[in-house]
């Protein structure tokens, strides 16, 4: 038999997040909320697999809605409760590195097909998870894109319900990318057999909690983490930090801390190691708020590190990824004599800038941002 219901329902738990002053009523989000009851209740009459009485596997949802609105914090309620003895909840993006990682490793045993491997791939999953739930479904990879919609069918052929969050409406997604034709049928897929649920824009919560403190913390010291520390929580609301691997050119990138459209770094994880435009380019396309701690005083001694970091803002900027960090100095004084000097100025600036409350309120951009830095 499937898990008894937990007794602390998504709208129970958010109405007792309002309750507790963690978040603010909104209507939006409590209907939301009150939609997952319904998928948890189907859940907990579904039986998986039975010769009766168990009927077709519930429909999934599909629940999208701007930047800042609540859907991972939902999506935490759902998953914590869902009454669903296997149940995975991923980042999108992780999810899908695993699914190419298995492929590989197949094809590196000699099995071939790519339908079948697919096949084979869908199986691993189902055998995992009978319900699958995805934060942040966004599509930029090609290679993601051309393999989603068999994907997707035979996960759902095999009574996989699946729930996911996205910053679009199917319609949407993998606008402008290469061959997006051959990617339609994922999309009628989704809208087929997902319901589709938008999380009206009636307010940015994202920027509010950006905007309740100042975005750039000087001089490092206990203030300065104490600072990020707060905001951390503020952005994430609760959710609890994940790793998350990116695939960079067929290498794994690691964000250590990720949660809600965040992710948390230090400067060293960041600039201290041989990374190049293309990791900060993945970075900036899979979060909406990047936090880095401990930003050093920069000179001709770390003109290396500096050169990193130049690239890492200019990514960030590009794509309005908004940006809280700690550092030594204020921008004009992180680098402020020697050579490279005259070159951090534009970096110094795009700083000031991003901490501005127009920066902080204006939109993501789509991917076509990536090519000014991979040209420029």
């Amino acid at each position: 038999m499937p898990p008894r219901a937990d007794p602390m329902r998504p709208s129970t738990a958010y109405a007792a997040r309002v309750a507790a002053g963690a978040i603010e009523h909104d209507a939006a989000q409590a209907a939301v909320a009150a939609r997952l009851d319904g998928l948890a209740d189907q859940l907990a009459k579904w039986k998986p697999n039975a010769w009766f009485g168990g009927g077709a596997a519930p429909r999934g949802l599909y629940v999208w809605g701007g930047v800042g609105r609540g859907k991972s914090m939902l999506m935490d309620l759902f998953f914590e409760s869902a009454p669903v003895a296997r149940k995975w909840r991923t980042h999108f993006h992780e999810f899908m590195l695993s699914r190419h990682g298995f492929m590989k490793a197949a094809r590196a045993r000699g099995e071939t097909g790519q339908d079948q491997l697919i096949e084979a791939c869908a199986k691993d999953v189902a055998d995992r998870a009978r319900l699958l739930c995805f934060d942040e479904l966004q599509v930029t990879d090609i290679a993601d894109a051309m393999i989603l919609g068999r994907l997707f069918e035979r996960l759902l052929a095999q009574d996989v319900v699946i729930v996911a969050t996205s910053n679009r409406p199917p319609q949407d997604l993998y606008k402008n990318g290469l061959n997006r034709q051959l990617f339609l049928p994922f999309i009628a897929l989704l809208q087929a057999r997902l319901d589709v649920l938008e999380l009206p824009a009636a307010r940015d919560y994202r920027l509010q909690r950006l905007m309740a403190e100042p975005v750039y913390f000087a001089p490092l010291g206990p203030f300065a983490s104490e600072a990020m520390d707060r905001a951390w929580a503020r952005l994430t609301v609760g959710a609890a930090p994940r790793p998350l691997e990116i695939d960079v050119d067929g290498r794994t990138l690691v964000a250590p801390r990720t949660a809600a459209g965040c992710a948390r770094f230090t400067f060293a994880e960041l600039c201290e190691r041989p990374l190049g435009a293309a990791d900060y380019i993945q970075i900036a396309e899979r979060f909406d708020a990047v936090l880095i701690d401990d930003i050093p005083k920069l000179g001709p001694a770390r003109r290396d590190e500096a050169a990193r970091f130049r690239n890492l803002v200019d990514a960030l900027y590009e794509a309005k990824v908004k940006l809280i960090c700690a550092a030594d100095a204020e921008p004009e004084a992180l680098y402020p004599a020697g050579d490279q000097s005259f070159e951090f100025e534009r970096t110094a600036s795009r700083l000031m800038e991003m901490r501005a409350r127009d920066y902080l309120a204006a939109e993501r951009r789509d991917a076509e941002w990536r090519r000014g830095i991979v040209d420029g």
